[in-house]
């Protein structure tokens, strides 16, 4: 049965391989999987993959955000693959077509999860990039067209805001991942977050998420008691 802490994915948003390893070592009983973004991967390298899963025996999130013409996706996804993380992430902005080709030359068990729409951005930004206003009014319907793009396309899973986790798991069924980022507990909420569409790890569980992502874990005094009482959040929602 899949624990409180299962849910939640640790962002080791850290330039350096010994930063990295430290909250590694630290959370490794305290958290389900660790996320490893573009700064700590263009710094370190697959070497930072391997020694976490050799440290911690988790799983691994790259979140690489790719996103290029389908040929250059599919072959990154494919050389990312390789290395055995759990999942890796791909932009649906280029549309079907490139979600589908990456889907199709999966050479292994690593799951794709299409980002729909970012959760630093909100309706103004959407239409400075000239969204229709369906969009611009409705972030959650955007996010709904993408993920039906990408389940229709063969990816395992989306990423989206809390906000829109509950329209996306009712429209889309159980079998669709959902990871949602952005995440906030009450007892960090302060004003001037450049993540503008954040909810609790409580309301992101309710609401359908499988996998949680926030920083207030890391930005703690004591990131193990900080990702106890995220634990304890989502065990109250399960």
């Amino acid at each position: 049965m899949k624990k409180a802490t299962d849910y939640i994915i640790f962002p080791l948003d850290v330039p350096g391989f010994d930063d990295a390893m430290k909250y590694v070592n630290l959370l490794k009983d305290h958290v389900g999987l660790f996320k490893v973004g573009l700064e700590l991967f263009i710094s370190q390298g697959p070497d930072i993959l391997k020694a976490i899963l050799e440290t911690a025996g988790r799983k691994v999130f790259l979140d690489l955000k790719l996103n290029d013409i389908p040929a250059t996706v599919t072959r990154a996804f494919m050389v990312a693959s390789n290395y055995g993380p759990e999942f890796v992430t791909i932009h649906c902005d280029a549309g079907e077509g490139l979600l589908k080709e990456a889907a199709a030359n999966n050479p292994g068990n690593t799951k794709i999860l299409a980002i729909t729409v970012l959760t630093s951005l909100n309706s103004e930004n959407l239409a400075e990039l000239g969204y229709a206003e369906q969009y611009t009014k409705d972030l959650s319907q955007l996010a709904l067209l993408k993920a039906r793009l990408a389940k229709a396309a063969g990816c395992h899973g989306v990423v989206c805001s809390g906000h829109e986790a509950a329209m996306i798991r009712e429209s889309l069924g159980p079998d669709l991942i959902i990871v949602t980022p952005g995440i906030r507990p009450a007892w960090t909420l302060v004003e001037g977050d450049d993540q503008k569409r954040i909810v609790t790890p409580e309301g992101a569980v309710k609401d359908g998420a499988d996998f949680i992502v926030g920083r207030p874990i890391r930005d703690a005094k004591d990131p193990r008691e900080a990702a106890e009482m995220v634990a304890d959040e989502i065990e109250s929602a399960l």
